[in-house]
């Protein structure tokens, strides 16, 4: 497949609207239907789709496996740390209303930290199976 111009043409067209769907699944997930694990999903279907038309070699030099890992963690991070956070101004685990003045704006922005913290992880995880998968030999 790597060597098809069509589908290596296509591809380079699709990748970055793919990966701008996420980022527009990610930000209005707090207001529709979406979030996070979608978006994440997503944005490692346009790392899948390259790898599979440019060749995982080439993919792992764009996200190469300790990035991944990294942004594995962070994702975690994030959203144990807004719990936290929370816990440290003096409500329960991930009571958002406390993260700003107006409870209003504390919802929004708990949530919004949240579900970045579930699509980096999400995307980060769906991309290292991928690569595990497709590194193996048979």
């Amino acid at each position: 497949m790597r060597y098809n111009p069509i589908l290596r043409a296509c591809a380079k067209f699709l990748i970055a609207p793919i990966m701008l769907f996420a980022l527009y699944v990610q930000f209005h997930g707090d207001y529709g239907p979406g979030g996070g694990f979608q978006a994440g999903v997503i944005f490692a279907v346009a790392f899948i789709l390259y790898s599979l038309i440019y060749g995982v070699h080439n993919a792992r030099k764009v996200a190469p496996m300790w990035l991944l890992r990294l942004l594995m963690a962070a994702g975690v991070l994030l959203y144990g740390g807004v719990g936290v956070a929370t816990m440290l101004l003096g409500g329960v685990f991930l009571d958002y209303d406390l993260l700003a003045h107006d409870p209003q704006h504390g919802q929004h922005y708990g949530i919004l930290l949240v579900e970045a913290g579930v699509g980096l992880t999400v995307a980060s995880v769906m991309m290292v199976l991928f690569f595990t998968f497709a590194g193996r030999k048979e």
